[in-house]
């Protein structure tokens, strides 16, 4: 009994029933992680948003980016209309 050494763990040669042969078995990753430019290590959130910029303009599909603007701004005319902002400031009389 070695009181100072540590147990090995076993090791088991065990492959998945349904296993194709290709990468790791167990590793996680979401089916897009290849198409994505925003995951990984980056660093700081600058660089995390000038990624995302990047993957936006950079984006073949353009009626995705203009539906997305469309939709950004009518919620932020719902957030200044609950708040009540008043849009007369922007209208000279």
């Amino acid at each position: 009994m070695g009181l100072l050494k540590l147990r090995k763990n076993k090791k088991f040669n065990y492959t998945p029933r349904y296993y194709k042969g290709e990468g790791n078995p167990f590793e996680i990753k979401h089916k897009f992680d290849e198409h994505r430019t925003t995951i990984g290590n980056n660093s700081g959130l600058k660089t995390k948003f000038n990624n995302a910029v990047n993957d936006y303009k950079h984006n073949p599909n353009s009626e995705a980016n203009k539906r997305v603007l469309i939709i950004v701004g009518i919620l932020v005319l719902i957030f200044l209309f609950i708040i009540g902002f008043d849009l007369s400031i922007f209208f000279s009389k």
